[in-house]
This record gives C-alpha cells, structure tokens and sequence, in this order.
C-alpha cells in the first residue's frame, strides 16, 4: 500500500505555529497535544468552550502553549475572526492548519433523510474545510511555506448505504484537498488529507446518527477502533514527509483498492450490507 499511497522524500515540519479546528475532542484534541510535545503553539478552536478549555490544559500539561476560541466554522466570519485571533496571539499567521470540525450522521436512506440534517451535515464537514482553506490558504501559498492537514474519512470513498449526507460531505473534503493540493504544487506548501475509518472518538453520540446505527458503530469501534493519538502521531509523520493521502487503517485501503478495481462488485457488496440487521 506504501506505493498507493505514495510519499516525497524530503522530509519536512510545520509544527510552531497551528491552527486546529474540532480541538474539543476526539482527532483534533489529539492533533493538539502531539503538536505540543513536537513543540508546537497551538489555537484550539471549537463550538464547546468547556471542552477546549481542557484541551488546552492538557497542552499545557504537556509543556505546551495553546489557547481557546470558540469558533463555529460552518460560519465564514467566524473562521475569518479565528484566523486573525490566531495571528494576534502567535505573532504571526500559522504555518499549519488542521481542519478537523466534523459531526456525524447516519441511519436513513437518500429521499428520507431529511433535508435540514443534509444542510447541517454539509454546512459543518463541508464547508467547515471549505472555509478553513479560503481563510488559510492564500497566506500559506504567500508565504511558500507551512501546512494543510483535512480531515475527511474512508466514508468520503466508501460510501456505505444510510450515510449519505455524512458520505457527501467527506467526498467534498478530499476532492478539496486534492485541488488545493494540486493549485499549490511547487508551492513549498504540504497538503494532507487524512482518510479513517472507526477511531474511537464521541462523534458517533451526534444526534443525528440512528440509534441503531450509533449502536452498531460503537461495537465496531470497539473492536477495530484505531486511538485518536495513535492517528495523529501518524498523520503528522505522514505529513512531515510530504504524503497527500493518509489511509491509516487496512480496512480502508482495502476499500480503496476494491472500489477501483472491481466498482460494480464493491456497489452490490455494500448493498447487501447495507441490507443486513444491526
């Protein structure tokens, strides 16, 4: 899978100066923290004042500076006060940003679903990043330097049946990803899209996942669920060498591959899941 999911050979690092969104809990809390042990400062942004908050004093426990802002990023004149929160307090604009804010949703099927759940859905994973990138981008791609990280998910590829807003919205992340990637090749800027499957966060307690879905997840996660540091610590890594795609999990390359390879067998598979009791 290495060739797949192929890396540069200079090695490089942006971890003085970032910006995490979703730094709450879960993936971005870990992004924090292990920033800060590699000796970066970091802004935590989040809608849950309470849950940043402890974010930062785990960076700080860990011998690290960071502060809290409160930040919906599904609302653009917020992201823009963040960014300029962010380059009052770290003296200048940061030279990595992770876009992480996500929620989750799942359980009914596309025509069902109702449309405010599609808005809320895409509003927060979607243009969430979208805004992180309008805000972010131009002054990395000024100043030839520095770092994108996009988290999106195996389901932005997979695309299992009763997830279909969730699955829409982390599609958009990586094709995203892959554009600014491609606009700032040659740049000096890094850009990453981290792709995983079960990590054993609380985005599955999103009041828009079913019941029965949210039951049958978090007993995946038990059992395949992957830390949310050990994704950070590896997405970093991936990053510092230069990587686009990071699949960390087997599950998802193997997904990867099927669906390339074999499409209409892969879409008659997912079905027949898609079809069996939780």
């Amino acid at each position: 899978m290495r060739r797949l999911f192929g890396t540069r050979l200079r090695r490089r690092s942006h971890h003085a100066h970032a910006v995490v969104t979703g730094a709450g809990s879960g993936i971005g809390r870990a992004f924090a923290v292990e920033l800060a042990r590699r000796g970066g400062h970091v802004v935590c942004a989040d809608i849950d004042e309470d849950s940043t908050k402890e974010t930062v004093r785990l960076v700080e426990s860990h011998g690290g500076r960071a502060l809290a802002v409160h930040c919906d990023v599904s609302i653009e004149r917020q992201v823009w006060d963040l960014s300029e929160t962010a380059e009052g307090w770290l003296g200048r604009p940061p030279d990595l940003v992770v876009n992480n804010a996500g929620i989750g949703a799942g359980g009914q099927v596309v025509g069902e679903t109702p449309l405010p759940d599609w808005r809320r859905v895409l509003a927060v994973n979607t243009w969430g990043v979208v805004h992180g990138c309008h805000v972010f981008v131009p002054w990395l791609r000024f100043a030839g330097d520095g770092g994108l990280i996009n988290v999106a998910s195996a389901a932005g590829f997979a695309a299992a049946p009763r997830m279909g807003a969730y699955n829409v919205s982390k599609a958009a992340v990586l094709a995203v990803s892959e554009t600014v990637a491609a606009e700032l090749s040659g740049s000096g800027v890094a850009v990453t899209v981290l792709c995983p499957t079960f990590v054993s966060t609380n985005i599955i307690g999103s009041e828009l996942i079913d019941s029965t879905v949210a039951r049958t997840a978090e007993r995946l996660m038990r059992l395949t669920g992957a830390s949310p540091e050990h994704i950070a610590r590896r997405t970093l890594d991936a990053h510092d060498r230069g990587r686009l795609y990071v699949v960390p999990r087997l599950d998802a390359q193997l997904i990867w591959r099927a669906k390339r390879m074999l499409p209409a067998a892969y879409t008659r598979a997912a079905g027949l899941l898609g079809r069996l009791p939780a």
